[in-house]
C-alpha cells in the first residue's frame, strides 16, 4: 500500500496487516497499568517478528479480490512472500479449464521467482505500516478501562488530543477509537478493533474523506506450539479520495489448518507443496 497517494483500498490493507505478524508464545510478566501492559506487548510482538518460521494454511476470503465469492486457498509462507493457490469457490472445487489455469499459474511462479518476489515487496512494505500503526498505539491514543475480558485483558484506546499526526496516515490512524484483548499470560495482541466515530477529511475534504463508521478488526491466536498466527480478518472501509473517486473495501477472511514449513523453504519448493 502506497497510502500517501490514497490508492483506493489500500486503507483497509493497512488494518488487515495487523494480523500478519508472527508471533510466539513467550512467559508475561506482570503489569499494572494499561501503558504498561501495551508497551510489553508491543515488545513482545517486534521481538517475535523477527521469526523465520512459515506455514502453509488454509484461508476463506470473501473480498473485493475475490470478486464478492468466497474463495478457498492454500497458502504457502515463504522468506519472499505467500503463495496462494485457489481451491475452490463459494464451497464448489476447481474443476476443468479453471484447475489447469492455477495450476499453469503456480507452475510459472515457480520457473519465475525473481517475479513473484518483485511483486511480493509491496505487501512487506504494508506490513512495515501494519508496524507503524502499532507503535503508534502509546503515543498517539489514550489507553484506559483496563479490565479482565474471558482470560484476557481488554484495554480501550482513544485518540490523545495532545497528539499531532505526522502524516495523512496517521491522521487515519488517530481518528480511530477501539478496544485490544492481549493474553495476560503471554502478553500478546489476541485482537483489536477499530472504528472511525467520525468522518476523517485531510485537505478539508478535497483530497479525501473516510467516512464515520468505517471499521476493522484482527483476531489472532496461538495456533502451533508457541506460534502466533492471524485466525480472522474483518474491515469495512468507506469514503472518497480526489476527483470523487469512492472508497468500498471490504473483506471478510478466516485462516485455519496451520502447518509448519522448512524456515528455509524456496518459492519453488513452496509451488511443489501447495501442487501437492
Amino acid at each position: 500500500m502506497k497510502f500517501p497517494h490514497l490508492r483506493s483500498g489500500g486503507l483497509a490493507g493497512m488494518f488487515f496487516l495487523l494480523g500478519l505478524l508472527p508471533g510466539q508464545c513467550a512467559a508475561a510478566d506482570s503489569a499494572k497499568t494499561a501503558r504498561q501492559v501495551v508497551d510489553a506487548m508491543l515488545e513482545h510482538e517486534f521481538t517475535a517478528e523477527k521469526s523465520t518460521r512459515m506455514f502453509l494454511y488454509v484461508s476463506e476470503e470473501r473480498s473485493e479480490r475475490t470478486g464478492g465469492h468466497l474463495w478457498t486457498e492454500r497458502v504457502a509462507e515463504t522468506q519472499a512472500g505467500k503463495i496462494r493457490m485457489l481451491i475452490a469457490e463459494d464451497g464448489q472445487p476447481l474443476t476443468g479449464e479453471r484447475a489447469a489455469a492455477e495450476r499453469a499459474r503456480l507452475n510459472n511462479i515457480a520457473q519465475h521467482p525473481e517475479a513473484f518476489e518483485k511483486t511480493a515487496a509491496a505487501v512487506k512494505n504494508d506490513e512495515k505500516h501494519a508496524r507503524e500503526m502499532l507503535s503508534m498505539l502509546p503515543k498517539a491514543f489514550v489507553l484506559d478501562g483496563m479490565r479482565e475480558d474471558g482470560g484476557f485483558l481488554r484495554i480501550e484506546f482513544r485518540p490523545d488530543p495532545a497528539y499531532v499526526p505526522q502524516s495523512l496516515e496517521e491522521r487515519v490512524i488517530h481518528g480511530m477509537t477501539g478496544s485490544m484483548l492481549i493474553d495476560e499470560q503471554a502478553l500478546r495482541l489476541h485482537r483489536i478493533d477499530g472504528r472511525l466515530p467520525e468522518d476523517v477529511s485531510i485537505g478539508y475534504g478535497l483530497v479525501a474523506t473516510i467516512h464515520a463508521g468505517s471499521n476493522f478488526s484482527t483476531t489472532r491466536s496461538c495456533e502451533y506450539e508457541d506460534e502466533w498466527k492471524t485466525v480472522a480478518l474483518d474491515a469495512d472501509v468507506t469514503g472518497r479520495v480526489i476527483f470523487l473517486k469512492s472508497i468500498a473495501k471490504k473483506q471478510h477472511a478466516i485462516h485455519r489448518n496451520f502447518e509448519p514449513l522448512p524456515d528455509t523453504i524456496s518459492v519453488p519448493q513452496a509451488v511443489a507443496e501447495l501442487l501437492k
